[in-house]
């Protein structure tokens, strides 16, 4: 459960002296909810920092503690959408609710007319949460190559107007 009101909760741009910060925040989510299919850390600090060259990570943070984030890709007219993350102690507390809401919000404010997202296929309740939010599956495309899966899997492609 969530260890801070939703007043005390801030969101803002990520800059690069957050991407530590970030990093153990994706990694705990995703090991937490991916672990049963994939040993993998999900990001390094690395492949992180190439991520803030190229789109936006916001932030949501409480007391100068990082609870969560979303990766957002201007492309155009479309948007990517990505490693929507909420740290396992402030799960199912609509934080990752309100991150999708401020990545739209964000997009749109950048004249982006829509945003596409991947969820994994054996993650099913992925599915309705998006679809909640107004996402429509698209199709299916292959997990990365080289990426070693417990089970085998592909990616759904959402998207949605914004």
């Amino acid at each position: 459960m969530a260890t801070s009101s939703e007043n005390s909760i801030r969101v803002r741009r990520a800059q690069k002296d957050d991407a530590a910060a970030l990093m153990l925040v994706i990694n705990a989510a995703f090991r937490q909810a991916e672990g049963f299919f994939i040993d993998e850390q999900r990001v390094d600090l690395e492949s992180l920092l190439d991520l803030l060259g190229k789109g936006t990570f916001l932030i949501a943070e409480s007391e100068g503690r990082l609870l969560g984030c979303v990766y957002v890709e201007p492309q155009g007219e479309r948007a990517y959408l990505g490693l929507l993350s909420v740290h396992p102690e402030n799960q199912q507390a609509g934080l990752g609710s309100r991150l999708m809401e401020e990545a739209e919000s964000y997009c749109r404010n950048l004249d982006c007319r829509m945003m596409d997202i991947k969820i994994v296929s054996l993650r099913p309740e992925l599915s309705g949460f998006y679809q909640r939010r107004g996402y429509i599956k698209l199709r299916t495309s292959p997990f990365p190559p080289g990426v070693e899966t417990k089970l085998p899997c592909h990616f759904i492609d959402m998207s949605k107007h914004l």
